[in-house]
């Protein structure tokens, strides 16, 4: 039996290859600059305040959760949700997509957006700390869930300017 070997043009870049035991978990590394307890920069009760205002403005959004790029959450507005788990799926969802856009050499992502049978969940890189996750309604086509979870992200980014940082 004879193997076939996918050859890739030259000069292009190759997708990385999990060395002998690595972890199977994906890891984003920490922004540049950003420090290693990067919660205690904000201030979660203002921006738990700030996602509740949005859930009560945004339609058709059903949940809405704030990590840091290193996937910890600072703070949520979801119902039935692993909210610790999400936050470390969101960091690891976050770098996996910088790779997957770099490797179609479309640029930087600017969302990650998943389909499931009972929903919406799109994941937004808010600044160079912060991820944004937005879950939203079954019953959406994907481009009114796109719209209203941009809605969303615009809201935090303006609530984000006017608030001082920790």
């Amino acid at each position: 039996m004879s193997r076939i070997r996918a050859t890739e043009p030259e000069g292009s870049p190759t997708l990385p290859s999990r060395r002998p035991g690595a972890s199977s978990r994906l890891m984003t590394p920490p922004a540049p600059g950003s420090s290693p307890d990067t919660t205690s920069l904000y201030d979660t009760v203002a921006l738990k305040a700030t996602l509740d205002e949005i859930r009560a403005v945004v339609e058709r959004v059903t949940g809405l959760l704030l990590a840091t790029r290193d996937g910890l959450i600072l703070c949520s507005d979801t119902h039935d949700i692993e909210d610790d788990s999400v936050a470390a799926m969101a960091a690891a969802a976050a770098g996996l997509s910088a790779r997957f856009t770099a490797q179609a050499q479309v640029g930087t992502p600017r969302a990650t957006m998943f389909e499931g049978e009972t929903g919406y969940v799109c994941l937004f890189p808010v600044d160079s700390s912060l991820l944004l996750v937005v879950f939203g309604e079954r019953d959406l086509t994907m481009g009114l869930f796109n719209i209203a979870a941009k809605q969303a992200l615009s809201q935090l980014q303006q609530s984000l300017v006017r608030q001082p940082r920790a």
